[in-house]
């Protein structure tokens, strides 16, 4: 493919299925969070930087932040359209942008992510520019407003409140032996009940992650309010084979 008749601003179309969506017939945000992934794996692959080429040199991708902000969810069987377009790029680093528009071009929300490039031998990062020559520089866009706040830092104290452990089994799993990055963000969810989210709208979910899980370990939720409408969640997991509790991720939640 010629990549340089491709714009750097990528637009993919989705539909809202109905078992992607809750009792409020909206989609779920980590259904959501999937296509955004997806439309990153599309713009990358079409640009010559995505997974299915970076396999054949021992090279992955790997989400270490994504935030998401909505204004409201796509409806069941609705069309809508997942834009993504990298930011800016560093040597171990880049940060990619996505907004979701309906098909009648409002605007439900954007999301921002960071993601790192790594050997998969050693699971150490790798340098971004050394893949064909830095190319991905071709490929920034940097004008593009992204208009939510970029995520910081999830700072907690040692008071959050433990809410449950669950077990890591086979669907968490991903094709990279360790649990799915969308997988962390619907456990989370699940901390609160229907009934919270009937009378509660989900305006923002972080997360950023620290170290992989993988089946047979144990993960445990910590949950702290940190604002109005506001809360931290920490997630540690107790490793089978060692018994070592390790923190995996951090998400702060904001509900409208």
């Amino acid at each position: 493919m010629n990549h340089r008749i491709l714009d750097k601003i990528g637009k993919y179309e989705f539909i809202a299925e109905p078992f992607h969506c809750d009792f409020s017939g909206r989609m779920f945000l980590g259904h959501l969070g999937n296509q955004m992934l997806n439309a990153a794996d599309f713009h990358s692959t079409d640009r010559g930087f995505g997974m299915k080429y970076l396999m054949t040199i021992q090279r992955s991708w790997v989400l270490s932040r994504l935030a998401i902000e909505m204004e409201e969810m796509p409806e069941q069987y609705e069309r809508f359209s997942v834009e993504t377009w990298v930011e800016s790029s560093m040597r171990f680093f880049t940060s990619r942008n996505f907004r979701v528009t309906g098909s009648d071009g409002r605007v439900y929300g954007y999301g921002r992510s960071i993601w790192a490039m790594i050997d998969t031998e050693s699971r150490q990062p790798t340098d971004i520019f050394s893949i064909d020559n830095g190319a991905i520089n071709n490929w920034i866009e940097a004008e593009k407003p992204c208009p939510i706040e970029k995520g910081g830092r999830v700072k907690m104290s040692e008071n959050a409140d433990f809410v449950r452990s669950i077990d890591v089994n086979y669907n968490d799993i991903d094709i990279n032996g360790h649990v799915n990055s969308v997988k962390y963000i619907e456990h989370t969810l699940d901390l609160w009940d229907i009934d919270w989210y009937r009378k509660h709208r989900l305006k923002r979910f972080e997360i950023a992650y620290v170290a992989e899980t993988h089946q047979g370990d144990k993960l445990s939720f910590y949950r702290e309010q940190t604002a109005e409408n506001e809360y931290c969640v920490r997630l540690v997991k107790t490793e089978a084979q060692t018994e070592n509790s390790v923190e995996v991720c951090r998400c702060r939640v904001v509900f409208g």
